[in-house]
């Protein structure tokens, strides 16, 4: 996946992708973003250039181009019309960091081998159970009202992510965004100025305890953890007795590495508890498509709940829309000159 502009990274990519075997998938609603612009001109190139330049190049780079877009405008759509790349739709109403369930994600999902048919079956699962389930029962509820209460009763404005698991260290990846775009707002839904929202932390257990866990247990108490734990992992690593005389290992013998890492899980929500500090614990029943749904769904219910309580808009983001159309302004796209000399303006009086 390719979704920065740094150089280095995009020609170490390049060298070692081989262009033959290679589909190129293009994802942006409004196909106008700089950086999702940039990487499609220069994989395209580098695609035309490597399968044989000219028309035969330009022919073969079309069958291993496909688009992720809006469904009727945009410049990757009228591209996709005119030259007959095919096209996968992200539903107008639906913003980026709410499109994982959306052509935007299960196109990756199934290309990787992923169950789709599960993963959404998970979704729909926890849609259901959010909508009959009242009070505590509701998951995406209860996550949504016990982050606004610390926020907002015990000034904890910073909220961890803290999976013990590489297969869902990701989704604490996501959740930043999710969470951070979502609910860092200026102004309420009455335009009245609040400055507010949580500041999303990524960690990931158990190797984050070694790096950040001394911040959480005794630094600022502006923090709420929220752990996830897998109940059954797909691989069973058991301890072999080795060293038996040690007892630096012996204790380990007859356990496995699940059953180690849960109880780093649960020993590091206690250390924090004795400190008086919170946590959560949200548990994954497995690592698989079912459960990923589920979880992903009850995470963007829960920002839209969010929201809700924090009285904001959790749909737009018009910070990162100035930033666009600053960067617009810098890189000499027509339209955006008077933004461009506002920022020279501001650049000289700052000298």
């Amino acid at each position: 996946m390719l979704d920065n502009v740094d150089p280095d990274q995009t020609a170490a990519l390049f060298d070692v992708v081989d262009w033959q075997t290679t589909l190129v998938n293009v994802v942006s609603k409004s196909g106008g973003t700089a950086e999702t612009a940039a990487a499609y001109l220069l994989a395209r190139a580098a695609m035309e250039e490597r399968l044989g330049g000219g028309v035969q190049g330009r022919d073969a780079a079309r069958s291993r181009l496909v688009f992720t877009t809006d469904p009727r405008h945009g410049v990757l759509r009228d591209i996709a019309q005119e030259e007959g790349i095919s096209a996968f739709e992200v539903p107008p109403g639906v913003g980026g960091r709410f499109s994982v369930l959306s052509p935007v994600g299960l196109l990756p999902a199934a290309v990787c081998g992923m169950d789709v048919a599960a993963l959404l079956g998970g979704a729909r699962a926890m849609d259901e159970c959010i909508q009959t389930e009242p009070g505590a029962g509701n998951p995406a509820g209860l996550f949504a009202l016990v982050q606004y209460l610390e926020y907002v009763h015990f000034g904890r404005r910073i909220s961890v992510m803290m999976p013990y698991s590489a297969g869902l260290r990701d989704v604490a990846d996501w959740y930043r965004q999710l969470w951070a775009e979502s609910l860092g707002k200026a102004v309420d839904k009455a335009g009245r100025p609040v400055g507010i929202g949580p500041t999303p932390v990524k960690a990931l257990g158990a190797t984050d305890q070694h790096s950040q866990i001394q911040l959480y247990a005794e630094g600022p108490d502006d923090k709420v953890v929220t752990f996830l734990r897998v109940a059954s992992f797909a691989n069973h690593l058991a301890m072999p007795a080795l060293h038996e005389g040690r007892s630096e290992f012996s204790y380990l013998i007859g356990s496995d590495l699940a059953g180690l890492l849960n109880a780093e899980q649960e020993a590091t929500a206690w250390a924090l508890a004795r400190r008086g500090r919170p946590s959560l614990r949200i548990d994954v029943p497995r690592v698989d498509a079912w459960s990923l749904g589920q979880l992903l769904f009850m995470l963007e219910y829960a920002t839209a709940l969010a929201g809700e309580l924090f009285n904001v808009n959790a749909f737009d983001q018009p910070g990162v829309e100035l930033g666009k159309q600053a960067t617009y302004a810098l890189m000499g796209r027509p339209g955006y000159e008077a933004v461009a000399q506002d920022i020279r303006g501001r650049e000289g009086a700052e000298r």
